[in-house]
């Protein structure tokens, strides 16, 4: 059996543009040491939800390593997790930001947000002068994270089936009001509503004067990654809330950060593979975010020379001694002006005994047409384990935890 590693570009999908002749960033792109591994393992495109959802990256994530949605506990409640908070399922989290927001006819409108370092002990004091706030038998407890960016925990018998304030990512957009998925629920939709207006009120006449909710989660139950997938081992990222996720499926988080120099931070995630596999893990996860940032500049021509920068560092993959993918998580499309989209993203797995296909050149077009076809995120980690010699026989029970697709646990031998 090999271990499996995935090495996971995010917002590596795009959509053709006419600048680029048609062609996406990716197939634009001059890359000659992706295409090397095409030509020698099997070729397929995925989507991490389904064809045309846009998912975000949490969402993706979740899917692409094995889970449901029914599972899913919220992006705030890995935010937590991944700066050491503890997480009790009793208590409900979101994630908070301090916004300034001019009063309009039609609402309160949102017109930017604190500068990260210009208004930085600011935001933070101001965020500290809303803990505590309580509401109908809910306290609101707030705990900064930067530039006025907080951990919202609501409790006690709070519900977290309550709709997003922030209408997310724009600098421009009406705060919303925070509503109920399920009469449950009313309550602390009720208080949310009423928390914000109680923030509004202590900050009117303040360059800052509203906090958004969004990201509303609670701990759940599900398999630990050991007990779905059979395998141990890590999670690199350099966000916070990735290395929540990672953690909170019992992988171990590494922080790798993100610079000024995109080509050496992915060589380092592959040498930090290599170190992992050598110390014994049978999976090692590692996410970067340069091509998701390309996306967002919505300039084409940037997308394509980020992803031929990036083709240098992936020289040194460890096929020799693992089942390695290389895929994205989602599009980020360098246009149109849209945060994500559903469109397909290449997916290239190479190894030991892996089959190789027809495809010989990197990118979506191309991908689509190798051995593994479409995909869906759910897929995914059922083809890596069988391609590492790992797969679930069907029609036996070795564990008894739901959608397991490996084999988690061993009797150990009496002393």
């Amino acid at each position: 059996m090999l271990p499996i590693v995935i090495f996971l570009l995010d917002g590596l999908g795009d959509r053709a543009h006419d600048v680029l002749g048609g062609r996406t960033g990716n197939e634009a792109a001059t890359t000659p040491t992706l295409d090397r591994l095409c030509e020698r393992g099997s070729c397929g495109v995925l989507y991490a939800v389904g064809p045309g959802r846009a998912p975000s990256s949490e969402v993706a994530h979740w899917s692409l390593l094995g889970y449901t949605p029914e599972e899913f506990p919220g992006r705030a409640v890995f935010e937590a997790v991944g700066r050491g908070q503890e997480v009790d399922p009793e208590d409900v989290f979101a994630y908070a930001a301090l916004r300034p927001a001019e009063r309009r006819d039609d609402g309160w409108w949102l017109v930017g947000r604190p500068h990260p370092e210009r208004d930085a002990e600011e935001a933070e004091r101001l965020v500290a002068g809303l803990d505590g706030i309580e509401i109908d038998g809910l306290t609101f407890s707030l705990a900064h994270v930067w530039r006025g960016e907080a951990i919202l925990r609501v409790s006690p018998g709070a519900d977290d089936r309550v709709t997003d304030t922030d209408a997310f990512f724009r600098d421009r957009h009406p705060l919303l009001r925070p509503q109920s998925l399920v009469p449950e629920a009313e309550r602390t939709a009720r208080a949310a509503e009423a928390w914000t207006r109680e923030v509004m009120r202590r900050l009117e006449g303040g360059r800052f004067n509203v906090v958004t909710l969004k990201w509303w989660g609670r701990a759940r139950e599900y398999p630990s990654f050991v007990e779905r997938h059979g395998l141990r081992g890590s999670f690199v990222a350099d966000s916070a809330f990735l290395r929540g996720l990672g953690a909170a499926l019992g992988l171990g988080p590494i922080h790798a950060a993100e610079g000024e120099d995109p080509v050496a931070d992915l060589r380092h995630r592959v040498e930090l593979a290599r170190e992992r596999l050598a110390a014994g893990d049978t999976f090692v996860f590692c996410h970067q975010k340069t091509t998701d940032a390309a996306g967002h500049t919505k300039d084409p021509h940037v997308k394509q020379r980020t992803i031929e920068e990036l083709d240098a560092a992936v020289d040194d993959l460890p096929l020799d001694r693992a089942v390695v993918c290389l895929t994205g998580d989602h599009a980020t499309p360098a246009s149109p002006d849209v945060i994500h989209s559903g469109d397909p993203v290449p997916l290239v797995v190479a190894g030991p005994g892996v089959r190789a296909d027809h495809v010989s050149t990197f990118g979506e077009r191309d991908c689509a047409a190798g051995i593994l076809g479409h995909l869906r995120g759910p897929d995914l980690m059922p083809v890596l384990l069988n391609a590492a010699d790992r797969p679930l026989f069907l029609g036996s029970r070795p564990t008894p935890f739901r959608d397991a697709d490996g084999y988690p646990a061993v009797l150990e031998p009496l002393l």
